[in-house]
């Protein structure tokens, strides 16, 4: 039957379980802005046309941005958010802001063009406005205008509100009023009957504008109609309505896809970028007590989901992907995607707009410090959002750390022999990135002590303090004796707080690793809240299982990071490792080969990749590292044979192609090497060295 889908998108808003919390820190790498005057003329037009309505955070990023082909698509995310209908082709609001462009510049240009006026700046934020007065020159006042705004107030702007426009001293362009710097003897014609009036006796200067327009006078003290000071004196309220008129345009929008462009426009596409959804996150490092590795486990919950209906099937669905990152400076060390298609029947809709969901997952992690970044991206309505964390993770074999905490409302039996996130042992801490709980729920602590001598089990212990930020300066303190538990190199604990002892309010929960003479020797602090509600919703924790009979791969996936950090040791023994798991392993077999012969030990990367011998996906690989290793030892002629069946099961490597281009120089066959190196050289010609090698051949 083929897949239908029916054409409504059906936005799920969370409700208040999933209150509001501040995005995930952006930290995009800085460049240097471009000028203005530098821009191409395309882009220095979409920047005149919206420099009233451009975020500040907007301008920043779309100047900071490389290339040209990046501003445009930047240009297209700035339009799309802002469309008020984008299921249809056209974009009205662009299209307005074009017309109040073209009318600016013909009715309010003076020595400068007429979008640069204040008339002109605010046509372009307000556009027409409801009604006008204009006075022109009357015996007394100076030439003014009094645009009329009515408004819905979803700007955060007075449903009704005028604002004045006058020429100073009679003459010039017409500047926008401000009662409170200007003041009303602004308004007022310079003459003898005037010069004697004082500019802080705004009650007479009020009747005396009166005298020459009621309604003007009213405005000359107020933006706001009736609003009054005390004694007629102007109050900062103007002043900071006009404030608000100036960010109006983007007020309720939210800029972060702007900042999310810098770092994302190479993963998320422009139909992503301009929906932005907040997530409440949490992310931390635990020790494995039966694998003695330590892991990254995460939760990230987004703020709002958008599903569709698969009507053959008579259910809702969404369907996320998942992108992970660990960074090391600007360097990525790891990285992987996994795809979580969620369903959910009819019935379970409720359940599911009052909870939210929560995607959890987990990955093993060597020893450093490194920025985690967890993109999330929803297919249906081109949805997105992003966490970030900063993660410590120490070495193994050295002094004794404590791991975590994480917080949960409750715990799971499961399997041993299955990887779940937050799950030591058969335990699965059941978590919630809001860290909230209900004043009934009991509070359950998941930690390790990781590289646990014996004394330190004997004597050692771990304290619980629990503090109050709030209204409630409460302290209480719970104490784990290590001894309590059986000995292990890595102990995990799931001690629990009882949250009815606990008052609504912000908390602290501080975990201290004391010795036995009470010395500290390591703090972790992690923040949580009580509510009020006697129960709340907590998101709907999807994750999936890893079977720890594969176990192999966790250790080629140590082995990556160590590489790519330059620890050799360390990925050599984790490749070793790995390899001895699951020797038929074919992907790891040529990764753990090539990883070999990089590292010289031709050898024994002859060894290990004799296990792709006969296996048809892996003869390239096979032929490919044999040759590297024969070059290595210098044996040319078994090299090129070699590199030559590889080279005719793939010719697209340039790797490939310099090797054996340097075998034939090594035996003399200096016209065959020249053929090679140009084939290089038209994969990639950025490579000086091959083009130099070419040259001198072609010269010879």
């Amino acid at each position: 039957m083929t897949r239908r889908l029916t054409a409504l998108i059906l936005i799920l808003t969370l409700g208040p379980a999933l209150a509001a919390a501040p995005a995930a820190g952006q930290t995009p790498v800085r460049r240097r802005a471009a000028d203005f005057k530098d821009l191409a003329p395309a882009h220095q037009q979409f920047l005149t046309l919206a420099a009233y309505i451009i975020n500040p955070k907007e301008r920043e990023v779309f100047l900071e941005l490389p290339d040209g082909r990046d501003r445009d698509l930047f240009i297209e995310a700035f339009w799309k958010l802002r469309d008020p209908t984008p299921e249809t082709p056209a974009n009205e609001y662009k299209e307005e802001m074009l017309k109040r462009f073209g009318h600016v510049n013909k009715h309010f240009a003076s020595s400068r063009p007429g979008w640069m006026t204040d008339r002109g700046r605010i046509w372009m934020i307000l556009g027409e406005p409801s009604s006008t007065d204009r006075y022109p020159g009357k015996t007394g006042l100076v030439p003014c205008e009094v645009w009329y705004y009515s408004t819905d107030g979803s700007k955060g702007l007075p449903s009704y509100f005028g604002l004045v426009f006058f020429q100073k001293k009679g003459a010039g362009e017409y500047r926008l009023y401000d009662p409170f710097i200007d003041g009303p003897l602004s308004l007022l014609e310079p003459m003898a009957s005037t010069r004697t009036l004082d500019p802080n006796d705004y009650e007479t200067l009020y009747e005396t504008i009166g005298q020459y327009a009621p309604a003007l006078a009213g405005m000359s003290i107020s933006l706001i109609p009736g609003e009054f000071g005390y004694g007629y004196q102007p109050t900062s309220r103007s002043t900071e309505l006009l404030a608000q008129i100036t960010e109006s345009p983007y007020k309720g929008l939210n800029p972060s896809y702007a900042t999310h462009f810098l770092d994302y426009k190479g993963l998320v596409s422009t139909e992503y970028l301009t929906n932005y959804i907040e997530n409440e996150g949490l992310a931390g490092v635990l020790r494995d007590p039966v694998l003695g590795l330590s892991f990254v486990h995460f939760s990230v919950a987004p703020q709002k989901i958008s599903v569709d209906y698969y009507e053959p099937k008579d259910q809702y669905f969404c369907d996320f992907k998942i992108d992970v990152s660990l960074r090391r400076g600007e360097e990525i060390v790891f990285q992987y995607a996994t795809d979580f298609p969620l369903y959910f029947a009819p019935s379970d809709m409720d359940r599911v707009r009052q909870n939210g969901v929560a995607l959890e997952d987990d990955f093993p992690v060597g020893e450093g410090t490194y920025k985690l970044t967890v993109l999330v991206r929803n297919s249906v309505a081109k949805e997105f959002t992003v966490m970030e964390r900063t993660l410590q993770v120490p070495a193994p074999g050295g002094r004794p750390s404590l791991d975590g905490p994480f917080l949960g409302y409750q715990t799971k039996n499961l399997p041993a022999d299955v990887l779940v996130p937050f799950k030591t042992g058969t335990r699965k801490l059941v978590v919630d990135p809001k860290t909230t709980f209900a004043s009934g729920d009991e509070i359950d602590v998941l930690f390790s002590v990781a590289d646990l001598s014996p004394e330190l089990w004997r004597d050692g212990r771990v304290e619980l303090n629990v503090r109050g930020l709030g209204r409630t300066p409460v302290l209480k303190t719970f104490t784990v004796r290590l001894a309590e538990s059986p000995y292990d190199k890595v102990l995990s604990l799931s001690p629990n707080i009882a949250a009815p002892d606990l008052a609504a309010d912000y908390y602290e929960l501080t975990l201290r690793l004391r010795a036995g003479d009470g010395r500290v020797l390591d703090e972790k602090i992690t923040p949580f809240v009580i509510s009020g509600e006697k129960a709340i919703a907590h998101p709907v924790a999807h994750s999936k299982g890893f079977p720890l009979a594969n176990g192999f791969y966790l250790h080629y996936q140590l082995a990556r990071q160590y590489d790519k950090l330059n620890m050799k040791d360390r990925a050599a023994a984790s490749y070793a490792r790995g390899f001895a798991m699951n020797p038929g392993y074919q992907e790891g077999v040529a990764e753990y080969a090539r990883f070999l012969v990089r590292m010289g030990d031709f050898d024994k990367a002859l060894t290990v990749v004799e296990g792709l011998r006969g296996v048809e996906k892996g003869r390239y690989d096979y032929h490919l590292v044999r040759g590297l290793a024969a070059m290595g030892k210098e044996d040319y002629g078994a090299a090129i044979d070699d590199l030559t069946a590889a080279n005719r099961i793939y010719n697209s490597d340039k790797v490939l192609l310099n090797a054996l281009g340097s075998c034939f120089l090594k035996t003399g066959r200096k016209a065959q090497a020249l053929t090679v190196f140009e084939a290089s050289l038209k994969l990639d010609g950025a490579q000086p060295d091959i083009r130099k090698i070419v040259q001198d051949l072609g010269q010879k």
